[in-house]
Formats: C-alpha cells, structure tokens, sequence
C-alpha cells in the first residue's frame, strides 16, 4: 500500500508577500507548475465528518488518487495511481477504481458509489529546497477565488517547526492560522450556495 506520514506547516500569505517570497528567492515565473485537485465526498460528507479529504491530482500528466486523515498532529495520505481513462468517469459519477484507497474507505465505513464530485482547485506551485526540507510557494484559484500560500515540509515535526518559524519572523510575515485547501474550498463552496 501505497502510504505516507506527511509533516507540513502552511501560512495563508498576502499578494504582497507572495510576491515579496518570489523575488527574494529568485524565482523565475517558468519555474511554476500547475495542478489541479479534484475534491470528492459524499453528499452528507462522511469523510469531512471523520477529518478526512478525497482528491485526484492531475499532475505532469498523470492522475493521483489521495485519501489524507488526521494522524496524531500529522495527516496521513493513501495513494493510488488512476488511469487516464478511468479519470472522466469517476468525475461523471461512477465509482473509483479499486485499490488501496477504496480499501482504506471501505475500513471507514464510507461506501465508494456514495461518493460525489464536488469541484476542483488549480494551483500554480514552485517548490524549491530550503535548509534540508522542501519549501513550497502556491497560488491557488476556486471558485472564483485566489490565495497565496507558503508551506514547508519536513522530515522532523519539531525542526521542521522551527526552521517555519524562522523563516516566516526572518521574512516578516505573520503566522496566520490556515485550514487545508479542501478546507477552505468547502468553507467558499458553502458560502456560494
């Protein structure tokens, strides 16, 4: 099975500061590339309820299929590669594909045919190493709506912390609190209906 703990930290960031993190870093427009989340749950959304999220990536060509659920203060992500023929299906209402993930579901109780599309979000993403981890730089665009988001992860929850801290007091940029992408897609999707 295809699984991973992933430690992250994320700050919701003004344009200001995006562009500020873009020029201090020497970043080049080219180096952004984009991708685009699908987000899925049932209509009663039982995996929002058990502080889990559904998505399909489309990235370089290809379709992931992720389940992330909370694992301690960490998330812990299930993967499985979809085949592009099956990708237009899914989106149109019919199950996922079997494999680790609809078996992980099918542990949570949460029956795949239930399972609806709900919209999508598109990032333009630069990642880039900084002080032994990953530092990551992403412009998002849902339903209407832009935001700017730093995220840093790291092999080493209380170092990884650190370094974030560092880096956002070196850069002047205020820790905001900042909910997960699906998080903020179903708070905007809500608040457009």
């Amino acid at each position: 099975m295809s699984q991973e703990i992933e430690i992250e930290f994320k700050n919701i960031l003004t344009y200001e500061e995006f562009l500020r993190l873009i020029y201090d870093f020497n970043i080049q427009k080219s180096a952004f590339i984009e991708q685009t989340n699908y987000y899925f749950d049932t209509d009663d959304f039982q995996l929002k309820n058990q502080k889990s999220a559904l998505r399909i990536r489309y990235k370089n060509g290809g379709y992931t299929l992720t389940l992330k659920q909370q694992y301690d203060q960490h998330i812990l992500e299930t993967h499985q590669t979809i085949d592009n023929t099956h990708f237009p299906n899914v989106l149109r209402g019919n199950p996922l594909p079997e494999g680790e993930v609809t078996e992980v579901l099918r542990k949570l109780h949460i029956e795949t045919p239930e399972i609806k599309y709900l919209g999508k979000l598109t990032t333009n993403r630069v990642e880039l190493p900084y002080r032994d981890d990953l530092l990551v730089l992403d412009e998002n665009h849902y339903l209407g709506k832009i935001d700017y988001e730093l995220e840093y992860e790291s092999a080493d929850y209380k170092k990884g912390q650190q370094k974030f801290l560092e880096l956002l007091e070196s850069k002047k940029i205020p820790l905001r609190e900042t909910k997960s992408k699906i998080y903020r897609f179903f708070i905007e999707k809500e608040a457009n209906i």
